[in-house]
Order: structure tokens, then sequence, then C-alpha cells
């Protein structure tokens, strides 16, 4: 059986190709995203202080929308919260947080997490209870501008 040399460079070239593609796009199977808060906030269970904390997707490739926040360095878990996919319209290039506003002395809290460029989200779960009581709640969906800040920081949805 006579092989051409040109079909076996031409698949190599294919394998390369798709190998750098790869590659390139490993970044995007981890998504996380710094948030600096400079008020507390609200997450399903628990109210973490203002500061810095990292989230990032339990398994990100698995389809699942666990969410963990870590400390800022990504050493020390504060919390793992169940997450439902939601939509938007269009992916912004920035990363992207919805928070409802509770009122005066009450923090703000997290509904949803959007990473950069994609129109699939996580929308942290919360009782029947508070569900209803956060739809009643003036909503505000804050996007980053990352290239002016490292970070996410949020002042809250009332600022």
């Amino acid at each position: 059986m006579k092989i051409n040399k040109g079909y076996i460079i031409l698949g190599l070239m294919i394998a390369l190709t798709l190998l750098f593609e790869l590659a390139a796009h490993a970044e995007s199977l981890d998504p996380t995203t710094k948030l600096t808060f400079s008020e507390p906030i609200q997450i399903p269970g628990e109210v973490l202080p203002a500061g810095t904390y990292l989230f990032r997707l339990a398994n990100a490739d698995s389809g699942q929308h666990i969410v963990q926040i870590f400390n800022a360095d990504g050493t020390v878990p504060y919390a793992t919260v169940l997450t439902i996919a939601t939509e938007r319209p269009y992916p912004t290039g920035d990363t992207a947080v919805t928070l409802a506003e509770q009122g005066t002395g009450n923090p703000d809290v997290l509904l949803k997490w959007f990473y950069p460029g994609r129109v699939t989200g996580n929308e942290f779960v919360y009782s029947k209870q508070k569900e209803k009581e956060l739809a009643q709640d003036k909503q505000q969906t804050i996007v980053a501008d990352q290239r002016k800040e490292p970070n996410f920081d949020i002042t809250g949805a009332g600022d």
C-alpha cells in the first residue's frame, strides 16, 4: 500500500492545528474571577465581609454549576454554593454580576455571575421565600472594566 507523503503532512498539520486550538481555549475551561466587594455581600447561606474573593467553578468541564468562593489568592475556601444555569441576551468582554439591593442596613445579595465572553452564567440558588423577597428588590447588573483594574470592584447596587 502506497501512502502519499502529502496526505501525511496534511494530517499532521490538521492535528497540530487542533492541538493548538485546544491549548488556546484551555483557560476558558477554568472560569475564575477575582471580585472585590467594598461592602458585605450576601451569598446563599452566609454574608461575606467586604474584601477580595476568588470565584471559580468547582468542575468547569462537567456542566455542573457549583461555585467555590475562596480568599483572594485561592488558598482558603469560604463557601461552595449551588447555582443553576442562567442566560443573558449577549456576552460582554468582562465579568458581570447581578445584585439585589435589600435596603438600608442589609447587605446586597449576589444573584448572578457571568464569566467574560459567555451568555450562560451562574444564578445563585436561594430558598423560595428569599427568592420572593429578592424579586421585590431593586436589581442591578454591573459589568467590570478589567482594562482599568485587575479586580472587579463592586461598591454595592445602591452606590
